[in-house]
């Protein structure tokens, strides 16, 4: 890959491929960049001279016609696409691309990625700033890097010095401290056919929980409980996890409450490759939110920094005037509903360890540098042949100060089957943040009680 020597010139990229085996805080030298030449997140905060501008503050006032309800209206209505990128077009483009998004060009005829105007949006409250800025000169990787030293909140790398530091600036990212969400998940079959399944999610950081204590369950990242309320042949069914921090000190903790035996029991399987709830085959546990839980199974690689056209801004795909048909086609979502912007993302390849099993040889991220987020992931299966293309679309929750996903999209190339989650089009009450949830409502006990049959 051909580095942008404007990126080296930063010292961020520099500092990132020539630290070698770092492995957690930088000098406070270093930590004075945030705020100044990076932004509090560790973003660059200078454009490029092009397309990128400036990022000035991010996006944190609604538009004057949000009902403060958790229906995003779109808050940039006129912007339309300034070229669009197809298989009339894509090898002029392909750099900016990854390899799995010009394939799905190639692939599909009425696939094409709407360019539209660059717009810096990704912001996070001032306190999960200030707690980044103080992460960065106090946590460390535990041995191995399959755990955090040092860590309460927030991003724990905003200076990262290698892959894995990326990596774990995604999983860790801030997400509202509470929400509970009703997304729908779809898993069209080829000709576009689908019957949508409904969760009720609810996902909360332990340091947010009403009767948190400073040392109450220390190792416990966030609390996430995943229930099925549609089909009626799946309602019932609850998924629960506690997400640790240091998972060489106790790996994740999961439950299920299975509605038609009224059992709870451990889920170990709620891992890795282990199938992902009600996904027909389409998404393993560990690509839910692009990626999740442990990194211990693959070696990490910090290719560098580049700049790529990925899905921003994507307020269309979450407009209520839209049913779930209109959005899902065969092959892919319609693509006249995506944005993409170019910003500057992080790439980081991970290979499966020798040993190890998964059924993805190896993924390379692209991680948005302002929000840490996920924007692209290409799967490769054991024969290193690109197999599964994940896109997040991702947007502002601009009266929450939380960068989050409107859709999640993963496409298998062998099968053209794809799935994607997140859907809020046809759902009442999509997002409420700062629900009051206490310690006790995420035990095995309460998983029982909360079965709906």
């Amino acid at each position: 890959m051909k580095t942008n020597k404007k990126l080296l010139a930063t010292g961020v990229l520099a500092a990132s491929l020539f630290a070698g085996q770092a492995w957690g805080a930088v000098s406070a030298e270093e930590a004075a960049k945030l705020g100044d030449s990076l932004t509090p997140m560790g973003a660059e905060k200078a454009g490029n001279g092009g397309e990128i501008p400036a990022w000035d503050g991010g996006l944190s006032s609604a538009p004057s016609n949000y009902q403060g309800d958790g229906i995003y209206v779109n808050p940039f209505p006129d912007d339309e696409p300034k070229f669009i990128i197809d298989q009339s077009n894509v090898d002029e483009y392909a750099d900016k691309l990854s390899p799995g998004q010009v394939e799905m060009i190639r692939q599909y005829p009425n696939y094409k990625i709407p360019v539209y105007q660059t717009r810096r949006t990704a912001t996070y409250p001032e306190q999960i700033q200030e707690r980044t800025r103080n992460n960065a000169t106090a946590v460390e990787l535990v041995s191995g890097g399959n755990g955090l030293d040092n860590y309460e909140d927030a991003t724990p790398f905003p200076i990262p010095q290698n892959g894995l530091e990326v990596i774990w600036n995604h999983i860790t990212r801030y997400r509202g401290g509470s929400v509970q969400r009703n997304v729908g998940q779809v898993t069209p079959t080829e000709n576009g056919d689908f019957s949508a399944v409904k969760f009720e999610e609810e996902l909360v950081w332990n340091r947010y929980l009403e009767d948190y204590e400073p040392g109450d369950n220390d190792n416990v990242l966030f609390y996430f409980k995943q229930a099925i309320t549609a089909p009626a042949r799946l309602a019932g069914n609850v998924l629960l996890v506690h997400e640790t921090i240091n998972q060489v000190k106790e790996p994740r903790r999961a439950w299920i409450y299975n509605a038609g035996q009224r059992r709870v029991r451990r889920a170990p399987q709620v891992a890795y490759d282990g199938p992902g709830t009600a996904s027909d085959g389409m998404r393993t546990s560990d690509n839910l939110d692009m990626f999740n839980g442990a990194p211990d199974r693959y070696n990490w690689e910090l290719i560098g920094k580049k700049e790529m056209y990925i899905p921003y801004n994507s307020y269309k795909l979450v407009d209520r005037d839209l049913s779930y048909d209109e959005i899902i086609q065969p092959g892919h979502i319609k693509q006249d509903l995506a944005r993409y912007e170019l910003h500057r993302v992080w790439h980081v390849r991970a290979t499966l360890k020798e040993g190890e099993r998964h059924i993805y040889a190896q993924r390379d991220f692209y991680i948005d540098e302002d929000s840490w987020q996920a924007a692209v992931i290409d799967h490769y299966d054991g024969r290193g042949e690109l197999w599964r293309v994940g896109e997040a679309h991702s947007m502002q929750f601009y009266d929450q100060d939380v960068p989050w996903y409107a859709v999640e999209a993963l496409y298998d190339l062998l099968s053209g089957r794809y799935l994607v989650l997140g859907l809020t089009n046809e759902e009442s009450n999509p997002y409420n943040f700062g629900v009051e949830r206490r310690s006790r409502d995420f035990t095995p006990s309460a998983l029982r009680r909360s079965g709906l049959r």
